[in-house]
């Protein structure tokens, strides 16, 4: 993938980086995430990985990962959340309930619902 732009205003990508599939960060995440699928899609997320270091990818080049990283990026197209070790899902669905985006959309929701 050259960059994120087809996501921007759409979807909210979460990044999972590691140097290897095997990696015991990378499979924790990856748990933690397929455990909490639901809350992910509700919130509008899509999950990317990228384990192999050797190709020199877009995302590597840009968001420059050592190792183990998650990076969240916003559906504007900002880094919300950047981190070297695995988050659980109810940390990485806090940060993203705080942005003003989902506030909104939360909002709306609600607002179709009644």
């Amino acid at each position: 993938m050259k960059d994120l732009n087809e996501f921007v205003w759409e979807k909210r990508p979460i990044i999972v980086f590691a140097d290897s599939p095997n990696d015991p960060n990378f499979r924790l995440q990856m748990e933690y995430l397929e455990n909490r699928e639901r809350d992910l899609v509700d919130r509008d997320v899509i999950v990317l990985t990228d384990t192999d270091p050797s190709v020199d990818s877009a995302l590597r080049e840009k968001l420059r990962p050592r190792g183990f990283m998650l990076v969240l990026i916003g559906k504007d197209g900002g880094v919300k959340l950047r981190k070297p070790f695995p988050r659980d899902v109810r940390e990485i669905t806090r940060t993203i309930d705080k942005m003003p985006m989902r506030q909104r959309e939360i909002r709306e929701r609600r607002a179709n619902d009644s």
